[in-house]
């Protein structure tokens, strides 16, 4: 790669980061103390969870549904030309990763999972080919991941992302077609050129879809889409100050930066951006190109219904914007060798976690916070639970997560009881009750990290552990505090924290 002073001072801060922020590795067969931990799931996040709790010092155990070839999760089942939409400065899912550019491509994210896994010795933790199928409570109350041969453990983290398997949708009268018909998750070695690519959807997977075929020399592409999505820029300046919208929801002023996009980014194809407002209230695309492929008529994106898919190409009603879903418009047969069905992938399931964590009425994305559930503040769902949102999926919020369980596990006085779990739930609730969409359904990084001040702060008790909390340093001053607190504790029969806990060989 070519030398820029650009990159060279993205480098210099990625070597800071890592050296003042990244969490030290475990030395070769150290005994790590309670709180232990049970993470589920080996993608980014569940590694990146995994890496702090060791770096702090805690033991962990880490469970994948599948083989070490789905270390990496999502990442490691998708298309090798899939890459970051956002820039890398916005993905950084733990502070030693060091990336190579702006927006790496699908094998760097994975090689950067395996790197950490590495470094903080996790290989010897994880348990591959071991779904999770249960988690309940011993008399003890110390949690059982599927029975008791796995361990016990005293925090659970399900770290198991919102995209499971590929959804292949039906098309009604596909047999007919003359052509293949691929998920957009499935485009290695396959090939497009000269060739008529008909992409269904009109989410991130089509945007991925429409590169590859740019990219693979298709001769036209055409996007079918049953409704419009926001694009927003992919430059990481302006999607950092969409991010900053605290509010997480539309407010009167929405229309500034909705007007702006129109006016400065889609120009001369305002008629795909959304008719009304409604930036905040759904994830957009992030991308740059998609319009030029368009203006240099490589694609077209086509709002509309497919009636039915015919031997050479699918019969669509292309319809004028704001009107509605099957609603009037144009009938025609949208010609194509290929159908990339760019249809998302399934939600996985949290159904294995006990009954306690789905109370009605605090039901995901209705949590503490969003991922701790109310009656069960020792579990904490990170990137599992959330709907859609402006920032990012793979930032400093996981560590920031994975150090607010620890802190709970840690210090009795911190844990939040589940009657003021429920009331801050009620209070957000209450806030954005004006908002387009259920409270929990959207939000904005700058909301998130206001959500994490106000928990902190809220609690003195919590003010401690500010510093561990925000940025995994500063440590040692709350463990001294809440060991002095132990003595009180057990000199008064309470209930030991799991620092004084894990001096027991148990």
């Amino acid at each position: 790669m070519a030398f820029t002073p650009i990159l060279w001072l993205y480098n210099l801060l990625q070597w800071f980061l890592d050296k003042i922020f990244s969490p030290t590795p475990p030395a070769p067969g150290i005994r790590l103390r309670r709180p232990k931990i049970a993470v589920i799931g080996a993608g980014l996040t569940g590694v990146s969870a995994a890496a702090h709790c060791v770096g702090h010092g805690f033991d962990v155990t880490l469970f994948e549904a599948g083989d070490e070839s789905h270390l990496g999760g999502i990442w490691s089942l998708v298309n090798s030309t899939s890459g970051l939409q956002i820039h890398s400065l916005m993905y950084r899912f733990h502070p030693s990763i060091k990336w190579e550019g702006g927006y790496p491509k699908q094998n760097q994210i994975v090689d950067q999972v395996r790197q950490v896994w590495q470094r903080y010795r996790i290989a010897e933790k994880t348990k591959f080919n071991t779904r999770v199928e249960k988690i309940y409570k011993d008399k003890s109350g110390r949690w059982i991941v599927n029975d008791s041969s796995q361990g016990r453990f005293d925090g659970i983290i399900p770290a198991i992302g919102t995209c499971g398997d590929p959804k292949m949708a039906g098309l009604p009268g596909q047999e007919a077609f003359h052509g293949e018909i691929y998920h957009s998750s499935d485009l290695d070695n396959k090939d497009a050129r000269g060739k008529k690519i008909l992409i269904i959807g009109g989410g991130a997977s089509a945007v991925e879809a429409l590169e590859w075929a740019v990219q693979t020399g298709a001769s036209k592409i055409s996007v079918l889409a049953r409704s419009e999505k926001w694009i927003i820029p992919r430059n990481a300046f302006i999607d950092t100050l969409l991010a900053f919208n605290i509010f997480g929801q539309e407010t009167f002023l929405s229309w500034i930066p909705e007007n702006l996009l129109r006016l400065l980014f889609y120009r001369d194809l305002k008629d795909i951006a959304p008719p009304g407002g409604g930036l905040f209230t759904e994830t957009p695309m992030v991308n740059s190109e998609i319009f030029d492929q368009i203006r240099a008529g490589k694609a077209d994106w086509l709002r509309g219904d497919i009636e039915e898919v015919r031997e050479n190409g699918i019969y669509f009603n292309h319809r004028a914007q704001g009107v509605p879903k099957g609603g009037v418009g144009r009938h025609r047969v949208i010609e194509g060798d290929i159908i990339i069905m760019a249809t998302g992938y399934k939600r996985p399931s949290l159904d294995f976690l006990p009954d306690e964590a789905f109370q009605e009425g605090f039901l995901p994305p209705r949590w503490f916070v969003q991922c701790f559930p109310p009656n069960a503040p020792s579990i904490c769902a990170i990137n599992s639970t959330y709907v859609a949102a402006i920032g990012t999926v793979g930032s400093y919020h996981i560590g920031i997560y994975t150090r607010m369980l620890l802190m709970f596990l840690v210090d009795p006085l911190t844990t939040p009881r589940p009657w003021w779990m429920k009331r801050w739930v009620e209070f957000t609730s209450t806030v954005k009750s004006l908002a387009p969409t259920d409270a929990f359904d959207f939000f904005t990084y700058s909301e998130l990290i206001y959500w994490f001040l106000f928990i902190t702060l809220i609690n003195p008790f919590r003010w401690k552990w500010f510093l561990f909390v925000f940025f995994g340093i500063g440590k040692s001053l709350p463990w001294k505090i809440v060991e002095q607190e132990d003595r009180l504790r057990n000199g008064l029969g309470y209930e030991r924290s799991y620092l004084d806990a894990s001096k027991d060989p148990s």
